[in-house]
């Protein structure tokens, strides 16, 4: 993964037993030891502690997580998933580490090569699409 400055100082944190409800953006890292229920979207690295829980898509440059995420985890340079985590979603990345006792329920594109990425993703996302409008029929 990275290793830019904000890697280590997250600008933003929602503490544990905080919630947060609604989609929001914030610029540079992220720590969630709370609940959110909306969409994340993170110019730096976002960690999802193990006592998190986020019902939402997230887009990331990089993404550790422990907790659970119930949506998409979109982070170009990196998704690690750890030992208590559990994703009921896609995950996108260039690299992608899974522990053992991780639960991902979900289509997953991990290709370091930037161009066949870009293809594959945009190729899941019409898929998505699709399958979303035959379902609100």
């Amino acid at each position: 993964m990275a290793s830019s400055d904000d890697d280590f100082s997250m600008k933003t944190m929602i503490s544990a037993g905080s919630a947060f409800s609604g989609d929001f953006r914030v610029a540079g890292g992220m720590m969630v030891d709370g609940d959110i229920d909306g969409n994340v979207e993170i110019s730096g690295n976002i960690i999802i502690g193990d006592k998190a829980r986020v019902r939402g898509n997230i887009a990331a440059r990089s993404a550790t997580i422990r907790g659970i995420v119930i949506g998409d985890v979109t982070a170009p340079e990196g998704i690690k998933l750890m030992p208590t985590s559990t994703v009921i979603g896609d995950v996108s990345t260039h690299r992608l580490q899974v522990e053992d006792k991780v639960v991902l329920h979900g289509n997953c594109i991990s290709i370091p090569d930037v161009e066949r990425y870009d293809q594959e993703t945009a190729m899941q996302n019409q898929s998505k699409e699709i399958r979303n409008k035959a379902f609100a029929r």
